[in-house]
């Protein structure tokens, strides 16, 4: 069944142009899960004994489902992974939506490129449309932008539900409960609706398409630094943006490992994503004493926390970042301890294949998910070459090294 509680969505607010990952705020103003600031600057992590306590971004439940999944062998072929399925419970009939003679029109609402992420993901989908438009799949290719605005996107929305000529519809919403009703409008046009990368409060898509989820990324980064430091070893917490779910779902895991475990989190501080910011905070805790671990609940800046361990000249910390290319190779340049986090950009291919599997009447599953593994040091100069001729802020997992287009549509944008 679907789990309309816990999803992967994620506001991109204008203070991400940065980010290199999905989130997701609501219309209200929650607090931040288990973070306070405190006077002097610092910020207490916010643990509880015991494990991260139950609240409006910490769902143990959900939590431990996403930790199970992580060790399920998916379905499906790993030479294709985002045409994997995770634990695939309800299979859906789209026998109603199956069509003959190709030549169908895609419509995709998507929230935004305004961050590295994004530009390579939605690069992939653009050339595994071609790849199907090539076969006669598909025909017209609309795709709407909402750069980050809600209101942008629901008029989107209704202006493929009003030209009433969409044979699919994709979305990947800017918000969650604001897009909700949007959603629903597009599931009663009878066109089928696919959902994915973010969530929405309804389950009415005929499948909602995304990697495991925000719980099992921050556990698996916390994890990673609690076997690879020394008890009492300190550890510094360097986050976005408060109340969004996806990012307080990766904090509330990470805080529930850390608490568990005999490291010393010596502060949880937001970034907003600016690289300048992340350096000087990093400074001035190196300059208060060591600082063993830094664990990120996304990569982006991740070189400029790595520079200011340089700047200082003191050893390299274990490091959490992820797999994007700056990163990566600054990790193999230096010899660090680190991993490479990753949220799938692949899953940019799997709507468009759900399209056509839905088109020829083939069962999919009501939620799709989709692996979600890291990039450790045993695989790291394999990501790197395979990605060797490709742009600093690309993606390594991004999965389109058998498209057409590849490399030059990624190099180029």
């Amino acid at each position: 069944m679907k789990h309309k509680l816990r999803m992967t969505a994620g506001f991109l607010s204008l203070g991400l142009v940065l980010v290199a990952c999905t989130t997701d705020a609501s219309n209200e103003t929650p607090e931040a899960a288990e973070t306070t600031q405190g006077t002097d600057g610092e910020t207490d992590a916010g643990t509880a004994e015991g494990g991260t306590p139950e609240g409006e971004f910490f769902v143990r439940a959900d939590y431990e489902t996403e930790l199970a999944q992580r060790d399920m062998t998916p379905e499906g072929d790993p030479a294709t992974p985002w045409l994997q399925m995770i634990e695939p419970i309800e299979m859906v009939d789209t026998s109603e939506f199956a069509t003959e003679g190709g030549d169908a029109t895609l419509c995709f609402s998507n929230a935004s490129v305004s961050n590295p992420w994004r530009v390579t993901g939605f690069t992939t989908m653009q050339q595994q449309v071609k790849v199907l438009q090539e076969e006669g799949v598909i025909g017209e290719f609309r795709v709407a932008d909402a750069a980050d605005d809600d209101n942008k996107q629901i008029s989107d929305i209704q202006s493929f539900i009003s030209d009433g000529d969409c044979d699919a519809i994709v979305i990947s919403p800017s918000t969650t409960a604001t897009l909700t009703p949007a959603v629903e409008a597009a599931c009663e046009s009878g066109a089928p609706v696919i959902v994915f990368d973010r969530g929405v409060n309804t389950d009415c898509a005929v499948t909602y398409i995304h990697p495991i989820g925000g719980y099992a990324y921050g556990a698996t980064g916390a994890e990673f630094l609690v076997d690879n430091l020394e008890p009492g070893s300190k550890v510094l917490a360097l986050r976005i943006l408060p109340g969004v779910d996806v990012l307080e779902h990766r904090w509330g895991a990470a805080n529930d490992i850390f608490a568990n475990s005999e490291l010393e989190v010596v502060g949880v501080e937001f970034t907003e994503g600016d690289a300048a910011k992340i350096k000087d905070i990093v400074t001035q805790y190196l300059q208060r004493g060591d600082v063993d671990g830094i664990w990120m609940d996304a990569g982006d800046g991740a070189v400029a926390a790595v520079e200011a361990f340089e700047d200082m000249g003191v050893d390299y910390p274990v490091f959490v970042g992820e797999d994007e290319l700056s990163f990566m190779r600054k990790w193999q340049d230096t010899g660090m301890t680190a991993v490479g986090m990753s949220y799938s950009n692949f899953q940019w291919r799997t709507p468009v294949l759900a399209a056509e599997m839905i088109w020829n009447g083939e069962e999919v599953p009501a939620e799709w998910v989709l692996p979600q593994a890291p990039i450790t040091g045993d695989d790291l100069g394999d990501y790197l070459e395979r990605n060797a001729d490709m742009p600093s802020l690309h993606y390594a997992k991004f999965g389109g090294e058998d498209l057409p287009g590849f490399p030059e549509a990624w190099q180029g944008r």
